[in-house]
């Protein structure tokens, strides 16, 4: 009786799976992002999480392909000066923004100036510190208008620089240099970056956006490659439970995600054979330090710290070798760089170890007067397990240490409003393949600059480096000085150099590995 009363709906019921089924729909990547985004303003984020999806939704002046190479974006083509401060972009003529508007040279000089408006808060204003002008306005000695940005035209946009810079092109790739559009921000407020609100001119728009669930962008008919595009739909899901997301890519829920649960690499590779996706990365993995905090603002105890910490064995036992021992802020792998490494680098962990409980004992701390030192870390088997071998390595040394957990939104919240802790993990990954995409973040008016570090001799080194723009060798040798100082003050740990960690379905096409681990969706199809 039941049977054949619902046999006549089971066509219709099947049906009504299919359409709703995300993970089994055609033209669909289901992809998996370790965490969800604190904001989708581009000048409000700071995280690789959120520049995988904000990569996807606007459209900077120049973007990076498949491989990470530099391609034209909503500007066409462009021009050098001689001296090598002064670009000249030619905004496309088929560049609109979602709602229809053209995308002209005035939404980027009104978006660069909002970046370096004070109000708005901007991590990465003093990335663009590089533009004439741009500094004096963040800092609030200076007018928007003396911003040295300038249309021309609708369609031509001039950018002076204040001295030659090799990376600004790669610079313009980052999210904090894409444009906005000033009419919904003028109308809507804060609520301007909601989904039904969002006007973006990328190859994708925001439908839906449910924390802790997903994020679902659909293709923008109105890009102008939109012909290209082979997507339809990109559900971006927060997987910082890296285990689950691995049951998740194996039940056909997730076709991808960027992260691996390392513990278990052995047997994943063993199980998921070339699904495994194991590669260079430029990023540094470390540890940001309170330095306006007492224990830490002393720098002979941050030392005993580092060297105690057994690199090697982190790297080797705790990632499975998919990481590499760091003792530079700066990453191998920028051709015609050699970073500055510790001075202990080349020392045996036991001459390290020795050498750390001798400072320790210099400065009091022993079995009466243990040190007390917590960790702070977002929500990650990796993190976790990172953060308690280091536990156990420094407790032979007397070192008393605890550990505290958060979701990502809220660890990151916390460095970046300068809240209290003692050491807290963090990432710097490469903004543009540059040694001063991982030194600029220690400098005293970085957003990104977790620890406080404020050193005149850094500051000054920095400078020097800037103002050797025209010639690529001394600024590196500069560059290289520069990481000396900040490496020997410990403004930071640095522990591991990053490899890209990735599971990728067959079903995908496009997906490509490269030292930037960068995947626009525009590129990539689905079988």
């Amino acid at each position: 009786m039941t049977r054949s009363l619902f046999r006549p709906l089971l066509p219709a019921l099947i049906a009504l799976a299919l359409a709703t089924a995300p993970a089994l729909a055609a033209g669909t990547w289901n992809r998996g992002n370790s965490a969800d985004p604190e904001s989708l303003d581009p000048h409000k984020t700071s995280t690789v999480y959120e520049a995988h999806i904000l990569r996807d939704l606007f459209e900077g002046l120049v973007m990076q392909d498949g491989i990470s190479d530099l391609v034209p974006g909503a500007a066409e083509s462009w021009t050098v000066s001689d001296d090598g401060t002064v670009y000249t972009f030619k905004i496309r003529d088929d560049a609109v923004w979602s709602n229809g508007d053209p995308v002209t040279a005035g939404d980027f000089v009104y978006s660069l100036r909002r970046l370096q408006d004070p109000t708005t808060g901007a991590e990465y204003a003093s990335m663009l510190y590089v533009v004439k002008g741009a500094e004096e306005v963040n800092t609030g000695k200076g007018k928007p208008e003396d911003l040295a940005v300038r249309a021309i035209d609708d369609k031509t946009l001039e950018i002076t620089l204040k001295a030659p810079t090799p990376y600004f092109l790669e610079m313009l790739t980052h999210q904090a240099a894409y444009p906005v559009h000033k009419p919904s921000i003028d109308t809507l407020g804060a609520e301007w970056i909601k989904p039904g609100n969002l006007v973006s001119n990328g190859a994708f728009t925001l439908t839906e956006f449910v924390p802790n669930d997903h994020i679902k962008l659909t293709k923008n008919p109105k890009f102008h490659a939109a012909d290209t595009v082979a997507l339809d739909v990109v559900n971006y899901v927060p997987t910082e439970d890296r285990s689950t997301a691995i049951k998740r890519f194996e039940a056909g829920e997730l076709d991808s995600n960027d992260d691996l649960p390392t513990e278990q690499l052995a047997d994943l590779r063993a199980k998921f054979g070339d699904q495994i996706k194991i590669g260079p990365y430029l990023g540094t993995y470390y540890y940001a330090v309170k330095l306006d905090k007492q224990p830490w603002e002393n720098a002979k105890l941050r030392r005993a710290i580092s060297m105690a910490i057994d690199r090697d064995f982190l790297a080797e036992k705790v990632w499975g070798n998919s990481m590499i021992p760091a003792y530079s802020m700066v990453p191998p792998g920028i051709e015609g760089y050699t970073p500055a490494t510790a001075d202990y680098a080349d020392m045996t962990q036991l001459d390290r170890e020795d050498a750390a409980q001798a400072i320790l004992t210099e400065l009091g701390y022993g079995p009466d007067k243990p040190l007390k030192l917590e960790i702070r870390y977002n929500t990650s088997e990796n993190h976790k397990n990172t953060a308690v071998a280091i536990q156990e390595q420094l407790k032979p040394l007397g070192i008393d240490v605890t550990m505290v957990n958060t979701d990502t939104k809220t660890h990151y919240g916390l460095l970046e409003q300068k809240g209290d802790f003692d050491y807290a993990r963090a990432a710097w990954i490469a903004d543009y393949k540059d040694p001063e995409s991982f030194l600029g973040i220690s400098r005293k008016a970085s957003g990104n600059n977790y620890s406080n570090y404020d050193s005149p001799a850094f500051e000054a080194a920095m400078d020097t480096a800037a103002a050797a723009g025209g010639d690529p060798a001394k600024r590196f040798e500069e560059l290289a000085k520069a990481e000396k100082i900040l490496v020997d003050d410990l403004a930071n740990t640095p522990l591991l150099f990053y490899s890209f960690h990735n599971i990728v379905s067959p079903k995908l096409s496009g997906w490509q590995e490269n030292v930037m681990d960068v995947h626009p969706s525009r590129y990539v199809s689905k079988n």
